[in-house]
């Protein structure tokens, strides 16, 4: 089989500066989305659904709860060859430094990769939301004799500023690579793409940073070198010398790169028919945790997902995502909101004692209104409390949240007392 002959590599990413302050504490593969899942759960589960039961993550910066979180959900068994490893940067004799790059935290993995028997190295980001078959890939890549398969998706000029392009001929053979070109340097850049996305003006190939190499080839790519980034050094040196070929991709795919991105992507969940649909024959996999279902009191909903263990007696929440524990108070008005939940309950006891104390309790309280905002896990919003996002709010950064792109971040575990206003 195909599959047994593959292994894949996760890029656990840098330290996610753009997407702060949700990696303030957390790498970003870490940081919770659609109200229950990890960002790292997606390439998990896409590679699980191809059957490809062989996984490295490589990860170096806050990487606490990543491991504490594949550890507690990818457990497959004595009897397996499957797994799901977590390989932090490490100082060796041979190397005292960390990741420099994506190819560079490959090639310092390598002793570890070479322990197994496979041909095909599959590697992938940690921070994209997509669904693909990497089956489909594969094959192709293995028909047309390639030695470097670059998964590809379609866009149009004005998007393809912000990604590499790459050039392809009729045979989908990769024959030049640019990097993030501007308006002007793009036009020429065209490739064939198929019907649809010819209709859209998407005829440009941009790189989804999902790579597969021949184990040989990768190997000699990065031993003996200080290349350190594969987009920007690896694959565009490669053009021309080995043989590239382009697999489009003309699904839904989206580079969690920043807040305004990271939003949006959450927000798209609430759509009637999403675009990334959690409701498919695709599961997205995740840590089981013995929850409660959802209560809810009196609340009009509209346009939202809630994941469990949730008290909801809120007034009204539109258009929203509501993580897992969340707990909402009477009279509050919710719309346009990524919640991320809390990792424990308060007992009655500690909330009788906030409450005689005047502390907010976990979660978001009475007759308060939360606008265009994210909430981080294990937040305590008190009462009568105003958060309003929008783009009229210049970027700035305080003690308790974040504004950017007119997105309000509330920082995990932040108290936001009674009657505060924001925005």
């Amino acid at each position: 089989m195909l599959e047994s002959k593959v292994i894949s590599i996760i890029l656990g990413g840098g330290q996610g500066s753009r997407l702060s302050p949700l990696t303030a504490t957390r790498s970003k593969p870490a940081v919770p989305i659609g109200g229950k899942y990890r960002l790292v759960d997606i390439p998990i589960s896409n590679c699980i659904n191809s059957d490809l039961m062989r996984m490295f993550v490589l990860t170096q910066f806050n990487s606490a709860s990543l491991n504490k979180h594949i550890k507690n959900t990818y457990n497959f068994g004595s009897f397996s060859n499957a797994f799901v490893d977590i390989l932090a940067a490490e100082q060796t004799p041979g190397n005292e430094g960390w990741y420099q790059g994506t190819a560079d935290a490959v090639r310092q993995s390598l002793h570890h990769l070479k322990q197994h028997d496979f041909e095909y190295v599959l590697i992938l980001s940690g921070d994209q939301l997509y669904q693909m078959d990497f089956r489909h890939m594969i094959k192709n890549h293995i028909d047309k004799g390639a030695e470097i398969t670059i998964a590809t998706i379609p866009v149009n000029a004005k998007d393809g500023t912000s990604f590499g392009i790459l050039k392809a001929d009729e045979n989908l053979s990769i024959t030049s690579f640019t990097e993030k070109p501007n308006a002007e340097k793009i036009i020429g850049w065209e490739s064939e793409v198929g019907p649809e996305m010819e209709a859209q003006g998407r005829n440009y190939l941009a790189s989804m940073g999902i790579y597969l190499f021949n184990k040989n080839v990768l190997i000699n790519m990065l031993e003996g070198n200080n290349r350190h980034d594969f987009g920007k050094q690896i694959i565009p040196d490669a053009v021309g010398i080995n043989k590239i070929i382009s697999y489009q991709y003309e699904g839904y795919w989206t580079d969690i790169g920043n807040i305004d991105s990271f939003f949006e992507a959450n927000l798209g969940l609430t759509d009637d028919v999403p675009e990334f649909n959690l409701f498919d024959n695709c599961p997205i996999y995740s840590r089981a945790r013995m929850l409660p279902p959802s209560k809810i009191g009196g609340t009009r909903l509209e346009s939202v997902i809630i994941a469990d263990g949730c008290i909801i007696n809120a007034d009204e929440i539109k258009r929203s995502v509501v993580g897992i524990r969340s707990r909402i108070g009477k009279g509050t008005k919710v719309s346009n909101c990524y919640i991320m939940g809390s990792d424990y309950y308060q007992t009655i006891e500690e909330m009788r004692g906030d409450a005689a104390a005047h502390k907010p309790l976990t979660g978001i309280g009475e007759n308060s209104v939360i606008d265009t905002a994210i909430l981080d896990k294990n937040c305590y919003i008190g009462n009568n409390v105003s958060i309003k996002g929008g783009q009229h709010l210049p970027d700035s950064d305080c003690a308790t949240h974040t504004i950017k792109e007119g997105i309000i971040v509330i920082k995990k575990s932040a108290i936001i007392p009674d009657g505060t206003v924001i925005g």
